[in-house]
């Protein structure tokens, strides 16, 4: 397998749910609370918009406040830290 349809197989299947998971969204995971100062996985999740940028998937960053519905997340991009706003959704507790 070349290096070019290994990178299409990855991209593909960020972009494809499993047949279980497929038309619904969980709600207990539309509503979480996080507190500040929680670590949090980013996990997009496919099913709602609008969509948020593709290298910041499988990430892990620091809660530092609420907007809205919405949290916002520290996440460390190289050297920089960076501040996203995300929906709870697309985010998942680590221990």
């Amino acid at each position: 397998m070349s290096l070019v349809s290994k990178l299409n197989l990855n991209n593909h299947m960020l972009k494809r749910k499993s047949k279980r998971e497929h038309g619904k969204i969980k709600l207990s995971n539309y509503f979480q609370e996080f507190k500040e100062g929680e670590r949090v996985a980013v996990k997009r999740e496919l099913s709602v918009q609008p969509k948020f940028p593709k290298q910041i998937q499988g990430r892990s960053g620091i809660i530092s406040g609420k907007r809205g519905r919405s949290y916002l997340v520290k996440i460390k991009d190289i050297k920089k830290e960076k501040t996203y706003i995300i929906h709870p959704i697309h985010l998942k507790k680590l221990k």
